[in-house]
């Protein structure tokens, strides 16, 4: 499924978004119209958990707008190490060019997952797999448009949004108004510093647009990924205006102790940690995903 959200001025970059249903993800490209420059936010690399094969279906789909929009890729960007699907973006960089990048607090989830997975000693913790590393509300350039990055963690110790111009793309930081926000008790997650990053978004202008990176619709609604920070702060059921600080820790705590497990948690930080690279191959050239026991 793709859904565009097209806008024709450079204040108002024009928007794609490609859905994934295996893992509920909207990659986005982010551009200022045909022939000119991108970015790709949160790609997708397919994975089947049963078999362990890994197949390139949904980026593909981002091929495929990238070359009939006669587009040139410079960023290709992460809002954060996913742990609900495997970046695509060393195959994406291969066939499309561009760097990838995320924020620089993703050391600290480097930290964190090589001491969970015992990773190999020369598995470096400096954010070096990447390109760049974005530092808190700094821009970059994408042909004439303007990129900032927001530091938002909460969700993870490392999570960042992205603006150009009045779109943001806020990764797991927030759903649309009627799921709510992202779980905040995976290691390193804080709800108290969730919330203060939702409310640091919502007091963006009204009409700001806010691009969500999942969405798992009720039964009753289509998938729908785009909001406005007015949509929210009326009617996010779990950080509209007038819930509290204390009242969303609270909710989320005991929300997120009945949560399962993402399904991809596992080989998705993995994968994730490294920009997408697999692990070294071992000496039957074979790449291997470690699968720890009661560590989660």
């Amino acid at each position: 499924m793709t859904t565009a959200i097209a806008t024709s001025t450079a204040a108002r970059p024009q928007v794609h978004g490609i859905v994934d249903k295996a893992t509920w993800t909207i990659t986005y490209i982010v551009h200022a119209g045909t022939g000119t420059p991108a970015a790709i936010i949160d790609s997708v690399l397919d994975y089947d958990p049963k078999s362990g094969r890994t197949t390139t279906t949904s980026a593909d789909k981002v091929i495929d707008y990238v070359k009939a929009n006669d587009l040139k890729v410079q960023w290709i960007l992460e809002t954060h190490a996913h742990a609900d699907h495997l970046t695509a973006a060393p195959y994406l960089k291969q066939k499309l060019g561009g760097k990838t990048a995320i924020g620089d607090h993703i050391t600290q989830v480097q930290k964190v997952f090589k001491g969970v997975f015992n990773l190999e000693p020369g598995f470096k913790q400096d954010g070096s797999q990447f390109d760049e590393l974005l530092a808190e509300d700094e821009e970059f350039k994408v042909g004439d448009l303007t990129g900032k990055t927001l530091f938002v963690p909460g969700h993870t110790p490392a999570c960042v949004a992205y603006q150009f111009g009045d779109a943001v793309f806020v990764g797991d930081t927030m759903f649309m108004p009627d799921v709510g926000t992202a779980r905040a008790d995976f290691p390193g997650g804080d709800a108290r510093a969730l919330y203060k990053s939702v409310r640091k978004l919502l007091d963006l202008p009204a009409q700001t647009r806010l691009f969500m990176c999942h969405d798992y619709p009720p039964a009753d609604r289509p998938i729908a990924f785009a909001s406005t920070v007015a949509e929210q702060r009326a009617s996010n059921i779990h950080v509209r205006d007038g819930i509290t600080e204390d009242g969303f820790v609270e909710m989320r705590t005991k929300r997120d102790a009945t949560l399962e497990m993402p399904v991809l948690i596992l080989p998705a930080v993995q994968v994730n940690i490294r920009a997408g690279e697999l692990p070294p191959k071992e000496d039957n050239g074979t790449a291997y995903l470690k699968i720890p026991i009661n560590a989660l």
